[in-house]
């Protein structure tokens, strides 16, 4: 599989090339040359078939040669190594849950992908090292905290807004030590991601071999397709029409749903359910794509004004507005909003969501009016554990540790504070 720069002005790569370096040369994203639908028979037997063998096949394409057959397999088994409940909230709405791995977010399985990915290539080259930067708005920094931790060859540099990202999400991400460092920014998330594509083109940083390990990487984001094959394989013998509603803030989520659709994948519809960051949702309107700073918002890990993978959903599109918003809608919320969405999934189904599944619920709730007979998922992508300072005074509730939390509860927290480009290429020396 051959990987090419959305910008169109950098060499074609292969996934190795595309994994290492996270982004292209003329700073555009990757995206795979070839996208084959799966054979219709796969299909057929999906519920037949067990969740790693769902994934090898989704995936194979797009790694190619580049990685054995048994090691890939092995890769997706320590990967995949928890659950993806599928939970009724209520009649004809589901909740896939997304957060029973080790740092209880839904890019567990996109860090556990791309950091054995890369501790594979590494072991080509003994006296390899790479350095891991990524900017989060919430769980991202945490996911590739724990996932990359001890990994051989890999050093991690983990930019988060200060004050911006909930207690857990913070110690998930500063606790760790070993190869993880956490950069704290006197700023907002994008300020942090704008340094972090800035850093990837400063040829002064060639040898620090930087990659990125968010969605903007290709190992980060294909993964997250198999949360869509996995929910259609629980709901198949429904046999009605799937709605995904997904909380969106740099899309790369929904833009693996709409990957999965491609390989053939039968989903009705998308919705993608922001927060007052509503870049998308005016797009839809008005035909413009005007970016915003962003804007802080109880679900943080959405707080993203430009968002980097919708360039991937139009290219999937061919940048046809029409055949894209036939299968795609997008909706904005407040804070409000959402609070009293949380209330009402809570009194009336005993459900506890979070900020960000909220958003979802709202989304899905919206569009399923508009669709006859159809059944709908929101992807609820982080445990509420995560955003307790929010979930207990809103449900009058309290919480119960989980054990992946707690074990970071009482260490101490050590982040690099910084403000600008300069103090972040300082450190990275």
């Amino acid at each position: 599989m051959k990987y090419y720069s959305l910008n169109h002005n950098a060499p074609e790569v292969s996934f190795k090339e595309a994994v290492i370096q996270g982004l292209a040369s003329d700073k555009g994203l990757y995206f795979p040359k070839n996208i084959t639908p799966l054979n219709p028979v796969f299909f057929n037997v999906i519920e037949n078939l067990t969740y790693h063998n769902i994934a090898f096949d989704v995936i194979q394409q797009f790694v190619g040669d580049d990685i054995p057959e048994d090691n890939l397999r092995e890769i997706i088994a320590d990967t995949l190594s928890f659950d993806f409940p599928v939970v009724e909230v209520e009649n004809g709405i589901y909740s896939l849950e997304l957060f029973h791995g080790p740092t209880m977010a839904f890019k567990d399985v996109g860090a556990r992908f791309m950091s054995r990915c890369l501790g594979y290539f590494n072991k080509e080259k003994k006296d390899a090292k790479n350095t891991v930067l990524v900017a989060t708005s919430g769980d991202t920094g945490g996911a590739v905290a724990s996932g990359f931790l001890g990994v051989d060859g890999v050093d991690v540099v983990i930019l988060y807004p200060s004050g911006k990202v909930s207690d857990i999400q913070e110690r998930q991400l500063t606790t760790l030590g070993q190869n993880i460092t956490a950069l704290e920014v006197d700023g907002v998330f994008d300020d942090c991601q704008d340094m972090v594509k800035k850093a990837f083109l400063d040829e002064t940083l060639a040898h620090k071999n930087l990659t990125s390990a968010n969605s903007i990487n290709i190992a980060r984001w294909l993964p997250q397709m198999f949360y869509f094959f996995f929910a259609y394989k629980e709901l198949k013998s429904q046999n009605k029409p799937l709605i995904f509603s997904c909380p969106s803030g740099n899309f790369g989520n929904i833009c693996a749903g709409i990957m999965a659709k491609k390989l053939g994948l039968p989903i009705e519809h998308f919705v993608a359910a922001t927060n007052v960051n509503d870049t998308v949702p005016r797009f839809l309107e008005n035909g413009k794509y005007d970016p915003k700073p962003s804007k802080a918002t109880i679900s943080n890990a959405m707080d993203v004004g430009n968002p980097s993978n919708f360039i991937r959903i139009q290219e999937l599109y061919n940048n046809d507005l029409k055949a894209f918003e036939k299968d795609f809608s997008s909706y904005s919320y407040t804070d409000e909003q959402t609070l009293e969405a949380m209330k009402n999934i809570y009194n009336t189904d005993g459900y506890i969501a979070e900020p960000h599944g909220a958003v979802g619920y709202l989304g899905l709730k919206k569009e399923l009016q508009k669709h006859e007979n159809a059944i709908g998922v929101f992807l609820e992508t982080a445990h509420p554990i995560k955003f307790l300072d929010v979930v207990e005074p809103a449900l009058g509730i309290t919480l119960p540790i989980p054990e992946q939390i707690e074990s970071v509860m009482n260490e101490e927290k050590v982040s690099v504070k910084i403000s600008n480009y300069e103090e972040l290429k300082a450190f990275l020396g």
